[in-house]
């Protein structure tokens, strides 16, 4: 049962945490405004020296906050790994978004709590997230059981009832696109819902779908800090989350699925048929376009 609705001063994590991301992001804006020197360091995967600036302020904040907890980070950092307390960290997840100025990139921090008789291939429990987009000064909070928030009011995901009205999300990899199947998942949604978007921050898109703004949100080969924050903040609003089979979401999962429940059942059903090749619906080539048209004198 998600705790949606209840009020900030019941977080426990968040509100230290927020100072954190909060100064993360004013750095973002100010790189963002002066531009940055970008490295390839393979194919479209662009690293930025903010990536590596950020991520190393919020290590340090996270140290000197919360110094029992570990820290995960995008950038490399592993710190504290044997701890009860163990944040995912992207310091600016949308980079290749940010390196041509286009705005829409966050910060995004999840926290997972693991016991002591966790096995290291299992997953604990997410108990706390914020992402922040600078630009809008969005800030996206939840704790476990506590609901979910932006900028102190409760979310909710939307109510939409079937895929046909829905508005989704997706996103491609920045390396190796051909090895991912996804365009074809991209183009049977396009036929079959209102819209698609990509808008190139999967936890942004996450958190529109905990807000409401999205209706699904799906991709392949994602990273636990690109997920863990947006994860928990789907499932406080009153979301869910799954791979494509419908399994429960793990940290290492190369596959998300993320909706507002609704519509889940019908997602999977698409899946299935998408992995079998069933129901497809065929669009015309450009070739056979243009044949089209040449044949109605256009």
């Amino acid at each position: 049962m998600s705790g949606a609705g209840r009020t900030a001063h019941e977080f426990v994590w968040v509100p230290k945490a927020a100072s954190i991301v909060r100064e993360a992001g004013a750095r973002l804006r100010e790189f963002f405004a002066q531009g940055v020197e970008t490295e390839y360091k393979g194919d479209v995967d662009l690293v930025t020296v903010a990536d590596r600036t950020v991520e190393k302020l919020i290590r340090e904040r996270l140290g000197a906050i919360f110094p029992e907890h570990g820290i995960y980070g995008e950038e490399g950092t592993r710190e504290r790994m044997e701890q009860e307390f163990r944040w995912y960290v992207d310091p600016l997840d949308g980079t290749t978004n940010f390196a041509h100025g286009f705005p829409q990139f966050c910060v995004s921090m999840g926290l997972e709590q693991r016991p002591a008789t966790l096995k290291p291939d299992e997953d604990g429990t997410l108990v706390a997230a914020l992402i922040y987009d600078p630009l809008r000064d969005e800030i996206f909070t939840a704790e476990r059981g506590r609901g979910a928030l932006l900028n102190g009011k409760p979310l909710r995901v939307s109510g939409i009832p079937e895929l046909a009205e829905a508005l989704v999300a997706t996103g491609f990899p920045s390396r190796k696109r051909h090895a991912s199947p996804n365009i074809h998942f991209y183009q049977e949604f396009t036929l079959r819902s209102h819209g698609v978007r990509r808008a190139g921050s999967a936890a942004l898109d996450l958190a529109y779908v905990a807000a409401g703004r999205m209706d699904a949100f799906w991709e392949f080969n994602l990273n636990p800090w690109d997920t863990a924050a947006g994860i928990l903040l789907v499932e406080e609003a009153g979301g869910r989350v799954t791979d494509f089979a419908g399994r429960h979401y793990r940290l290492e999962s190369r596959e998300i699925l993320a909706s507002n429940g609704l519509i889940h059942a019908e997602l999977l059903g698409f899946f299935d048929d998408m992995f079998a090749g069933r129901n497809l619906s065929p669009i015309p080539t450009p070739a056979e376009w243009a044949a089209s048209r040449a044949a109605a004198g256009r």
